[in-house]
């Protein structure tokens, strides 16, 4: 039986190099293309006939979008709508993703650290060159010294302000990737022991295990949900902290 963690196995499609430079269309990057052009179908068929009384398709894209203008005025405000197409499309791309990676034989893309960094990484230089645009390097820097806060107690709390900052990219990208690779391992286990159980007692001893394999992943579509929108909302409070240096 294969093992678990096989499934998160990045396979070549299409070979291709540039200047000695592995750069070949993988698994992961055709589900990243699938992720984007069903967000582009979605979008296409939800705005494309737009009537007083939305169909379906309209109604749901009608309402991400108040949700993540919701999302953008409780925790930015005002000043957050200029950023609300890269949350809605960061918002859609990492749902879609988690998704598109519970139907069988696809790919979860958000199970990978060194993509889910990657976004992470870019969100965390965007907010810090938000912040030293709008404030200055000199306003920026004092982000990290709280005003108010004894000088002696400064020199414990400046190193701790500093590791707090650039942990965040880790932070936001550990947290999705783990999620998601330990929910589709988990699945595959549970799935693995209804195979073996139900071929080893006449199915019945199979059936347990298929219940809580059905309830299982109705919790990791939750969970798809949960992450999309905690990756959202922290994005959300960073662009906040980047415009009002809180």
């Amino acid at each position: 039986m294969a093992s678990p963690l096989a499934q998160f196995e990045i396979k070549t499609i299409i070979p291709l190099e540039f200047f000695g430079q592995d750069i070949s269309f993988t698994n992961s990057s055709l589900a990243m293309t699938l992720t984007t052009l069903t967000i582009a179908v979605f979008m296409y068929f939800g705005l494309r006939n737009l009537t007083i009384i939305p169909s379906k398709t309209q109604t749901l894209v009608e309402s991400t979008y108040e949700f993540i203008s919701d999302m953008i005025g409780d925790n930015i405000g005002k000043e957050g709508i200029k950023y609300f197409s890269f949350v809605f499309t960061l918002f859609l791309f990492i749902l879609i993703g988690n998704l598109l990676g519970m139907l069988p034989y696809s790919f979860t893309w958000t199970s990978h650290i060194i993509v889910t960094f990657s976004i992470a990484f870019f969100i965390f230089i965007g907010v810090t060159i938000i912040a030293i645009y709008k404030h200055g390097l000199i306003t920026f820097l004092k982000f990290f010294a709280p005003s108010g806060v004894p000088k002696p107690m400064l020199i414990l709390l400046i190193p701790i302000e500093i590791i707090s900052y650039l942990s965040r990219p880790i932070s936001l990208s550990v947290r999705l990737f783990a999620n998601m690779m330990a929910g589709h391992t988990l699945l595959k286990v549970i799935g693995g022991f209804v195979f073996v159980l139900g071929a080893n007692s006449f199915i019945i001893g199979g059936v347990f295990p298929l219940a809580f394999l059905i309830a299982l992943t109705g919790l990791e579509i939750v969970i798809a949900f949960l992450q999309a929108y905690v990756f959202a909302i922290l994005t959300c409070l960073y662009i906040n902290d980047a415009i009002h240096l809180h």
